[in-house]
């Protein structure tokens, strides 16, 4: 019998242990109530080693998870087999009549054979409910992964038992090395796991084309921290990339020159892993990957040509860029009209939204923009030396392109400044459709390696912002267009002796001036309302934001009244009053001189020591700081404020067509009535009444949307949240979560420039009104 109970102890199924003892049977009557206790006790045990032999060895062979197949590998290879040898010692001290177990004349009492396993009890039982752990589904049907099994074994470390903690620390000990492998694997060759240990591992590929690799954060353990993750993800990440590129695997691996060095440092993290050690360890390799490889792909002058090329043709640092794009979209509009059959001049106006753009007609244009700022240029060739690097980058690496289908807003990455919902919004934004009529943005093909710093979705800001500025800046630049109307501005009338001839044409002159009167003070209006947003937006905003970006990638202080080669100044103030001898239509409504790159900034760059030097992902967490706060700063997020103010544009938009409309109607009165021009198919006195008609709706919507949108900025100016968000702290906040900080060369993530508030352009509206 007492062989028996040994045998089932190890691990074997005995009949005499699992057959039911009633107080009938002839061998319940031979045993005592204490016996059967101790027989239960024994079966007890006997069963949970059986139950987790089995179930240890299922996981092991089908379980999906790698972490929970070697928790269960290390229940069998620690715990069972601990038990086993129990049992092996307990036979040799019997064999050995050792006086602990063995009593006079070579009885062995059941009491003290069961309480040799006693502490078993307890600690097979914990081990029981951690298996049944394991094999349970959730709400979803789907099994345990990793990181919940690690946070729970993490948990069981505090229950207060000894016995449990030290079995705990066991399986905690082999969950967190299987999780480690993984992460080694990831971190120091870009390798995900295999398929049958993948599917709890927090990285995936991506499932969109605009993300090759995403972190989940389900799939993490509790210590891991949002920081960690993501350099974790940059590092993996830059590896494959550096794989997929012309430079050789041999020439990748051979910049780790310490890679035993830091496998070592994962090797030596104790159980349970701590998050500051862990974090510093990642932060480690992280610079080191920086230092030995992605400096000599990603230099930082490289970096600061791709910001130089951003500030200058996304963010209309080059003036010339946005008036030539505007002049040639502009005129490719008006050719499609002509060649449509004069379509702008239907009644109700849906003929005008029938006009469409082909791709070629847009490539095509962009092809005559750089043409004319080439021909510019040349002029200026003496005084700008260094504009032909930067314009011929540009000119290969940016394209003009219609939006053909709405672009897919990112469902998982979130950005540190901008919430999904403003993502959202700012996929939606109209202002794309203004150019040409026709959902169209400005895209960048992104140098080899400046996407480790640049994600899609960065682009697609900076496209959604060139659109807001370039609308801004169309809308100023027709309505001062109107100025160079002379014959509807300006008249020489005769001498007061003249014939009646010149008093016809004085009193036809003196009537169209007064009919226009209203149009071209509410054109003024509008012309003072956009010089002095697009003053404050690239003055204030803008330049302001890229100064202290600049300086902050560089490491240098940039003082605060040497900032005028970065700064736009403000629209010139055009005179429109009749009185004045001199006109001023041949020069350009919106004087903005070209920011140029300077070679100081160049030679700042290259010469910036390297401990000075901020790693990419760094580098990359702030620049999306930089980029959310100037969406943000620029109201594109609000709409409150982008409605009213898309609503202007339009008006005015309108008012311009009909002011061109009229004045095509004037000239042929004119030439009915003094050459005799007649047109037998248009009633030119009742289009003009019809068009003039309309130019007073007209007006009335330009003044209406101005004061909407003053209203609009009045409203945010006092709205707390939206102050709150201005300065950028939540946006530095969430990437200080993203991002550990530690490549940061002074020590300190980028924090925004502090630029004036709304209350600064509203006193410049009401001061001007």
């Amino acid at each position: 019998m007492l062989h028996e109970i040994l045998l089932s102890l190890s691990g074997h199924p005995s009949p005499l242990l699992t057959a039911e003892l009633s107080d009938t049977s002839s061998s319940s009557i031979a045993l005592s109530p204490p016996e059967r206790q101790l027989l239960a006790s024994a079966a007890h045990l006997s069963d949970l080693h059986i139950k987790l032999a089995k179930h240890c060895s299922r996981i092991t062979a089908s379980h999906p998870s790698t972490v929970c197949r070697a928790v269960a590998t290390a229940i069998q290879s620690v715990h069972l087999a601990a038990l086993r040898r129990k049992v092996l010692e307990v036979e040799a001290s019997i064999l050995r009549h050792d006086a602990d177990l063995v009593g006079a004349y070579g009885i062995v009492p059941l009491t003290a054979v069961m309480g040799a396993f006693q502490p078993w009890t307890r600690r097979l039982e914990w081990l029981w409910e951690v298996v049944r752990f394991l094999e349970a589904q959730d709400a979803s049907g789907r099994l345990c992964w990793g990181a919940r099994a690690i946070d729970r074994l993490r948990a069981e470390l505090q229950s207060g038992y000894r016995d449990v903690e030290e079995a705990a620390l066991t399986l905690v000990t082999a969950a967190e090395t299987a999780w480690l492998r993984q992460v080694s694997a990831w971190i120091f060759y870009g390798r995900l796991p295999s398929a049958g240990g993948g599917e709890d591992f927090f990285v995936r590929p991506g499932e969109s084309s605009d993300e090759d690799y995403v972190s989940v954060a389900g799939l993490l353990p509790a210590f891991v921290t949002p920081a960690t993750a993501g350099s974790m993800l940059f590092i993996g990440r830059s590896l494959n990339q550096i794989r997929a590129r012309s430079t050789t695997l041999s020439t990748a691996s051979g910049g780790f020159h310490n890679t035993a060095a830091k496998l070592q440092a994962i090797a030596d993290l104790t159980s349970p892993l701590n998050s500051a050690s862990f974090t510093g360890t990642i932060r480690d390799i992280r610079q080191s990957l920086s230092q030995d490889i992605l400096e000599q792909i990603l230099p930082l002058s490289e970096v600061m040509a791709t910001m130089q090329l951003l500030r200058e043709f996304f963010l209309l640092g080059r003036g010339e860029f946005a008036m030539a794009l505007t002049q040639e979209a502009d005129e490719r509009i008006r050719g499609r009209w002509r060649r449509a059959g004069n379509l702008a001049h239907d009644k109700d106006g849906s003929g005008v939204q029938n006009v469409t753009v082909k791709s070629g007609e847009v490539s095509a244009a962009l092809a005559r923009v750089w043409a004319s700022i080439s021909s510019y240029d040349q002029q200026q060739q003496q005084q700008q030396d260094n504009d032909d690097a930067l314009l011929d980058r540009a000119r290969d690496s940016l394209r003009l392109q219609l939006i053909k289908s709405k672009p897919e807003a990112p469902a998982q990455h979130t950005r540190p400044g901008l919430s999904a919902a403003a993502v959202a919004r700012l996929a939606d934004a109209p202002f794309n459709a203004l150019l040409f009529s026709a959902p169209v943005t400005l895209a960048m093909r992104l140098p080899p390696a400046v996407d480790m710093m640049l994600a899609p979705s960065d682009m697609q800001l900076y496209g959604c912002v060139h659109a807001y500025l370039v609308a801004l800046r169309r809308a100023h630049v027709r309505l001062t267009d109107l100025w160079k109307l002379t014959s509807l501005r300006r008249h020489y009338p005769g001498p007061r002796g003249a014939g009646e001839y010149a008093q016809e044409l004085r009193r036809r002159w003196s009537a169209r001036a007064q009919a226009l009167r209203g149009t071209w003070s509410t054109a003024s209006a509008a012309v003072f309302f956009l010089g002095e947003t697009e003053a404050y937006f690239q003055t204030e905003v803008v330049a302001g934001l890229w100064r202290g970006f600049r300086a902050w990638l560089t490491g240098e202080v940039v003082p605060r009244h040497d900032v005028q080669d970065d700064t736009a100044p403000p629209a010139d103030k055009m005179d429109i009053s009749d009185d004045d001898d001199d006109d001023h239509v041949d020069a350009e409504p919106i004087s903005v001189p070209p920011t140029r790159p300077t070679t100081s900034s160049s030679f700042s760059a290259a010469a910036a020591p390297r401990s000075a030097r901020h790693d990419q992902q760094t580098l990359a967490a702030g620049h999306a700081v930089y980029l959310d706060t100037l969406v943000h700063r620029l109201l594109l997020t609000q709409d409150a404020f982008t409605r009213p103010l898309y609503t202007l544009l339009v008006h005015i938009d309108h008012l311009v067509a009909h002011v061109h409309r009229l004045h095509g109607i004037f000239t042929a009165l004119d030439l009915e009535t003094d050459a005799g021009v007649v047109d037998a198919f248009t009633d030119l006195a009742a289009e003009e009444a019809q068009v003039t008609r309309q130019l007073r709706g007209v007006e009335r919507s330009v003044r209406r949307a101005i004061d909407d949108v003053v209203a609009a900025l009045e409203r945010l100016s006092v709205d707390e949240a939206f102050l709150q968000v201005w300065e950028g702290e939540a946006a530095v906040a969430a990437a200080q979560m993203d991002d550990d900080g530690g490549g940061a060369a002074p020590g300190e993530a980028y924090r925004p420039e502090r630029v004036g508030g709304l209350n600064r352009l509203l006193m410049q509206l009401k001061f001007g009104s």
